[in-house]
């Protein structure tokens, strides 16, 4: 039987379950998903239109995997690891159904220069090799984990292909085998590691709502729900491009295309922040949009964290982006349905919560066999229909999460961005890398933080006022909170995507927040001592604390500046009442 990207099969007796196959002349390629003695039934990761009952089927001997090793780094793939630029220059604009393409060509060329010794002692991890992949990734060639005895031969320095040896290792058994340059592994199957370790370093992002108010820890994993037109896709490509990650996996699953586009248009241009380099050279793309078979779309996700994986097992910190992780749920549910399993709430599978804790459990900071220590942080998008936080995505998605960075529609009307409201949104890092920030960034940066969410929650009980009887009947205290509030919303939290404020430092926003908390402190003074909030406000020195955002990082004396204005503005108005005071 066919149905779509399901069909079943009969004689499959020899067959293993998750065994990827090849079905008919066309050699389209499935996996085995359900086994029930001589039949079985397969989801296709390609168009089965035009696929006949009777056609042959032949295993491959493995389940789905993917090639890890030199020149994926810059690579732009499709949801089952074939490479959509060699598939573009063979095929043109248009796959022909069950075209082969080898993930990593094997006959690419790269310098190598051995680490390891003949004679030496191989374990899982040990450094066999490195390769410079790119300006900013060194590849590391680490012996697999399934591989322990003595180098009998190592490859010497020079020129060596990715189909060819590095190494060669005679094991216990008197067996001689090879540490291939370019490696298999099933990607359902997460790769071990030493020991995992607390999340108490942060992934820096470079956006000013996120590292000050709601920060993610290296290893951590967040998700970012919004409805259409909010700005998850924008949000993810700032962390993309700005977040300290040494390796960025950005995985288009189920998106439209002209997203993936722009991705594809703005990185090979972009400059790495730290290094100035392109971006794409620390940079690998999975893309399955909405256009693609669905059944590639729900192996993208694992394609993509087994990719992420391999890299952080080199000592690496690796930021995965997963973009959208509710049409990897959509296709899980239209699967399902195909298999006319029992649907649990909204047709979703009942085994949703269990595939969604599969994918972020492979999240964390650990410390590799290779003996360094390593990440992988994970931050998906989540599409909810209407923005409703209440779907079963977003709600199972919350459960496996510890950062969660909900988008206003609201402030996205109101064209701030990032759209991240500072109600809905909450990370449970905050504590493990607060130490962090006060040790490199600030002594007193949990304090602010503290300080200006205070007042963010307080500010929308006195909105509520404002909005039934306006500003004027309120006492002079609550106008300064108020106007506290919105000098931290548009002079802090809000931020351009685009130009030089796209990326800030954490040493800029404290620098911001600091002052804005500053002038707070004296004006409450003031406003005790009785003095009206409007002489309080009256001044360039404040209404320009909403500009500061725009002073350039590394311009620290316009800061000093600015507070230096402050502090006249607010010593002559304290001067002034104590002399009306004094008078009286």
């Amino acid at each position: 039987m066919i149905n779509g990207p399901v069909i079943n099969a009969e004689g499959m007796r020899n067959f293993a379950m998750r065994e990827m196959v090849h079905i008919g002349e066309k050699r389209l390629l499935g996996e085995i998903i359900r086994m029930n003695g001589d039949s079985a039934t397969i989801q296709v990761y390609e168009d089965t239109q035009g696929m006949k009952v009777g056609e042959e089927i032949e295993g491959s001997g493995e389940p789905l995997s993917v090639s890890l090793g030199p020149g994926l780094i810059g690579g732009f793939f499709d949801g089952i690891g074939r490479p959509l630029g060699a598939l573009l220059d063979k095929e043109g604009m248009y796959i022909t159904p069950g075209v082969e393409v080898p993930m990593i060509d094997p006959e690419k060329a790269w310098e190598i220069t051995p680490v390891a010794k003949a004679g030496e002692v191989a374990t899982a991890g040990t450094l066999i090799a490195t390769v410079q992949e790119t300006g900013l990734v060194l590849h590391r060639v680490i012996c697999p984990s399934n591989i322990e005895g003595e180098l009998t031969w190592v490859v010497p320095e020079g020129r060596i292909t990715s189909g060819e040896v590095a190494a060669k290792v005679r094991v216990a058994s008197g067996k001689i085998l090879d540490v291939p340059l370019t490696q298999r592994w099933p990607v359902r199957m997460p790769r071990p590691y030493r020991q995992r370790l607390l999340p108490d370093e942060p992934l820096v992002t470079g956006q000013r709502v996120i590292d000050g108010l709601f920060p993610i820890a290296k290893g951590g994993t967040a998700a970012i729900p919004g409805g259409f037109g909010t700005g998850k896709t924008v949000t993810q490509h700032q962390l993309a491009k700005w977040s300290e990650a040494q390796i960025v996996v950005y995985i288009g699953c189920g998106e439209r295309g002209n997203e993936m586009t722009d991705v594809l248009e703005q990185f090979p241009v972009l400059e790495d922040p730290r290094s100035g380099r392109p971006l794409m050279e620390r940079t690998i793309l999975v893309a399955n949009t909405s256009n693609m078979p669905v059944a590639a779309r729900e192996a993208s996700i694992y394609t993509g964290i087994t990719i992420a994986e391999y890299f952080r097992d080199m000592g690496y910190d690796v930021a995965l982006m997963a973009d959208s992780t509710s049409r990897w749920a959509e296709a899980l549910r239209e699967i399902s349905g195909r298999l006319e399993e029992i649907p649990a709430e909204e047709g979703f599978p009942a085994y949703l919560p269990s595939r969604l804790a599969e994918f972020y459990e492979r999240a964390g900071r650990v410390v590799t066999q290779y003996g360094e220590n390593g990440s992988v942080s994970i931050i998906g998008a989540v599409s909810p229909p209407g923005g409703d936080f209440t779907e079963p995505v977003t709600r199972h998605t919350k459960r496996f999460i510890r950062c969660f960075w909900g988008l206003d529609k609201n402030l996205a009307n109101a064209r701030h961005f990032p759209a991240i409201s500072w109600l809905d949104s909450y990370s449970e890092y905050a504590k493990e890398v607060e130490e962090w920030f006060e040790g490199n960034v600030e002594p007193r940066w949990g304090e602010l933080r503290e300080k200006s969410r205070a007042i963010l929650l307080e500010d929308e009980k006195i909105q509520q006022v404002i909005r039934l009887v306006g500003e004027d009947v309120l006492p002079d205290d609550q106008r300064l909170l108020a106007y506290t509030a919105f000098l931290v919303k548009n002079g802090y939290l809000q931020q351009a995507a685009f130009g030089s404020d796209s990326y800030s430092p954490p040493s800029k926003g404290f620098a911001i927040l600091d002052l804005i908390m500053y002038f707070y402190d004296r004006g409450m003074e003031l406003v005790r001592q009785g003095v009206p909030i409007s002489l309080i406000r009256q001044s360039d020195a404040v209404e320009n604390l909403v500009h500061l955002r725009e002073i350039p990082s590394e311009d620290k004396s316009s800061f000093d500046d600015a507070r230096a204005k402050l502090d006249a503005h607010l010593n002559r108005v304290e001067t002034e009442r104590t002399r009306e005071q004094g008078g009286a």
